[in-house]
């Protein structure tokens, strides 16, 4: 069971170090055998998933009535990174689901919170979230096919999702379906909880990706029926609630992306001051040490830019343009360091001996996740040029950085 709730940036800190401690000990030597998949790898991700919870180290950045340990986004960010160490972190420390945890908390019904969000706040059940679609231009909303109607009290839903992530063992897929049709895309989708024991809905098919089965699946959904309690927060509404969950969502993966960033340039740093490393004199090379610095100035940059766009959602403020930049920043940071841990270590690097082939394919996958990167550079170079008043000056007020003092000790 969770310890108390603690609301300081100390205690925040010292629950990273017990994480950090949690992944070398407990979680790295098992790596091996979590990549091999399976029902062993399940079977073992399940044991040490449950050995977290005994250690109190399960759902930090749940709200505090559901075991949260920590209350701000920005403090947990410095959890997020040492859970995110390890490919396996999230999924152990029960971190993958938070956002789902958050999204039924804030507009969930009051039966839908009962029936599922304590299960799964308690890892009793698996939640996945189902919004891009085979035949529509990536996750662009106006583009979705998927359709819900009113039926009485129920939603008849059919349509298909894709590459979704938990998809092959989801108790529960939150559906990002059009509810209306025609007007614009901000009056027309819905957000549906759709349980998978229901009529209609299966899995497709289970898609590998590099050529890993990560659990990331096609379901098709055939007049599949729910109850209206069903429905996250109000009707043909859904474009504000994927907002919102976007926003959050980049931040909390983008947390753990660069726990995987420092993971490899931890890997980096000591091969070149190892044996091997001095037998050809790496730390003396030039070029390794241009690799060295541009990946710990991505790292520390991209840092920065998470712990700004945090702090703006933590105070309710505009976040659009901060937490784009900073999903990208941190995208940017883990494939440069994982690319430069690989060069350094050679043909080892693109093995399976270390992790390092692995976090690879996490990052390239990083640039697509959560936006597409040039959607999003798009977007906020566009945003960029609109705060400039006729005068050519920025105005804050309307977006950039939040340049409001942090209380003391903040």
């Amino acid at each position: 069971m969770n310890e108390p709730f603690c609301g300081s940036t100390y205690a925040a800190r010292v629950l990273a170090g017990r994480v950090r401690h949690f992944v070398g000990h407990d979680i790295v030597p098992h790596e091996p055998a979590l990549a091999g998949g399976g029902a062993r790898a399940a079977a073992l991700l399940a044991r040490l998933s449950a050995r977290a919870r005994r250690a109190g180290l399960w759902g930090m950045y749940y709200p505090a009535e559901l075991g949260g340990r920590v209350g701000s986004l920005r403090d947990y960010l410095l959890v997020a990174e040492q859970e995110g160490a390890s490919e396996y972190g999230p999924a152990i420390f029960g971190s993958d689901v938070a956002l789902d945890v958050h999204m039924l908390h804030r507009h969930g019904h009051a039966e839908l919170r009962q029936r599922v969000l304590e299960p799964l706040a308690a890892g009793r059940v698996v939640c996945a979230y189902g919004m891009s679609e085979p035949d529509s231009a990536g996750s662009v909303p106006a583009t979705l096919r998927t359709c819900a109607r009113r039926e009485q009290d129920q939603w008849r839903i059919d349509g298909r999702k894709w590459f979704v992530c938990r998809g092959g063992n989801a108790d529960f897929v939150t559906v990002v379906a059009r509810t209306r049709d025609g007007g614009p895309v901000g009056q027309s989708l819905s957000l549906l909880l759709v349980p998978a024991t229901s009529a209609g809905y299966r899995i497709e098919r289970e898609q590998p990706v590099f050529g890993r089965l990560q659990g990331q699946c096609e379901l098709v959904l055939e007049a599949v029926r729910v109850p209206d309690a069903h429905l996250l927060g109000q009707a043909h509404c859904g474009h504000v609630l994927i907002r919102e969950r976007l926003l959050l969502g980049r931040v909390l993966h983008a947390g753990h992306w660069l726990g995987l960033a420092e993971r490899c340039y931890g890997l980096m740093c000591r091969r070149i001051a190892s044996a091997r490393g001095r037998l050809v004199w790496l730390a003396d090379k030039q070029l390794t040490r241009l690799k060295v610095f541009e990946c710990y100035s991505a790292i520390v940059s991209a840092r920065a830019l998470l712990v700004l766009a945090a702090g703006r959602l933590d105070r309710g403020l505009v976040a659009d343009i901060d937490v784009n930049v900073a999903k990208v920043a941190a995208s940017r940071a883990v494939s440069l360091v994982s690319d430069a841990a690989i060069q350094i270590y050679g043909a080892e690097g693109v093995s399976d001996q270390t992790p390092l082939s692995g976090i690879y394919r996490t990052a390239r996958a990083t640039h697509i996740m959560d936006g597409a990167d040039e959607a999003l550079i798009s977007a906020v170079g566009k945003r960029l040029l609109e705060t400039f008043a006729d005068d050519g000056q920025m105005d804050f007020s309307r977006t950039g950085p939040d340049l409001t003092p942090l209380p003391a000790g903040g």
